[in-house]
């Protein structure tokens, strides 16, 4: 028999973890600006790589050799959720290289809204009024983001935005495949399913690899304490704390990504990208507030 994972927390250790989490999250973008050999997916391989073996040796202290076997209990949709994992692991990581921190965040935050939409559409399951309206204010500030990209305003503006968006897709793929097989499968191990899985396809795109030492460091950082690490935690606390306080206390990376690139790298967003900002942050922080009051909303997954 399989063992399972730790049993859920307490609530208190659960908001705990859930702040941590988006805070190991937001420092992507300003250690990502200080690789200076590694590009594109060589970026992405090595997260990737680091990711999947932190996954797997915590799988491996939680489950011993049960642990491969509870990846292949997850059966097909196990499979279909680790691909969903791996092509956001990727597409974050590329949205990185083409344009700035503070899009990418805006544009993956819009997560909970998508999933919203995907559920309402391949599910039945209903939209509330709140939601509809957090839909209409994001997209005005999605266009607002599109608008200066259209314009110029910022190199890889667009491309980069497209990229980064293909994340909340993903993600409602993912949360809708979870749903249909009936909640359950273990995400731990689909974590580590994707994390491998992006590296694999990765690396024949990545070659000959560029990264030095300095740069496999600052990789392994990230695949361990901003990915890894933190996906993990994301997993914990989701058995204690409702879909809404996921999402409304995953909006700590889009406030403080931004601020770490801009004062760790000197990376500063352009207007347009404040402006759409903001009204996305209103909008998803409006949507969650209502959810959690009505004590029931979208889930959430995680980049």
């Amino acid at each position: 028999m399989i063992r399972s994972l730790p049993a859920p927390p307490r609530r208190g250790i659960a908001l705990v973890l859930m702040v941590i989490a988006p805070m190991l999250w937001s420092i992507a973008g300003v250690f990502t600006r200080h690789v200076t050999h590694a590009a594109g997916f060589e970026l992405v391989f090595w997260r990737s790589l680091f990711a999947g073996l932190l996954v797997a040796a915590a799988l491996g202290l939680w489950q011993g050799r049960d642990a491969f076997r509870s990846v292949a209990a997850a059966g097909l949709p196990g499979l279909v959720s680790g691909a969903m994992w791996a092509a956001m692991f990727t597409a974050f990581m590329l949205a990185l290289t083409l344009t700035s921190t503070a899009r990418v965040l805006v544009a993956q935050s819009v997560s909970p809204l998508i999933t919203a939409l995907a559920a309402w559409w391949f599910l039945r399951e209903p939209v509330s009024r709140a939601t509809w309206i957090a839909i209409l204010v994001a997209c005005s500030g999605m266009a607002a983001m599109f608008q200066q990209g259209l314009a110029g305003g910022e190199p890889g503006a667009l491309a980069g935005t497209l990229v980064a968006l293909c994340v909340p897709l993903v993600a409602a793929v993912n949360v809708v495949v979870l749903r249909r097989s009936g909640g359950q499968i273990d995400l731990v191990p689909a974590v580590m399913t994707g994390a491998f899985l992006s590296a694999l396809v990765s690396l024949p795109l990545a070659l000959p690899l560029q990264a030095d030492a300095r740069d496999i460091g600052i990789l392994a950082v990230l695949g361990v304490f901003q990915l890894g690490i933190p996906c993990i935690l994301y997993v914990i606390a989701s058995r204690s704390l409702s879909a809404p306080e996921l999402a409304l206390l995953a909006l700590i990376e889009v406030l403080l990504g931004p601020l770490w690139a801009w004062w760790g790298a000197n990376e500063i967003p352009g207007g347009g990208t404040l402006a759409g900002g903001a009204l996305v942050l209103v909008a998803l922080a409006g949507n969650q507030i209502a959810g959690m009051r009505r004590g029931a909303g979208p889930d959430d997954a995680a980049r």
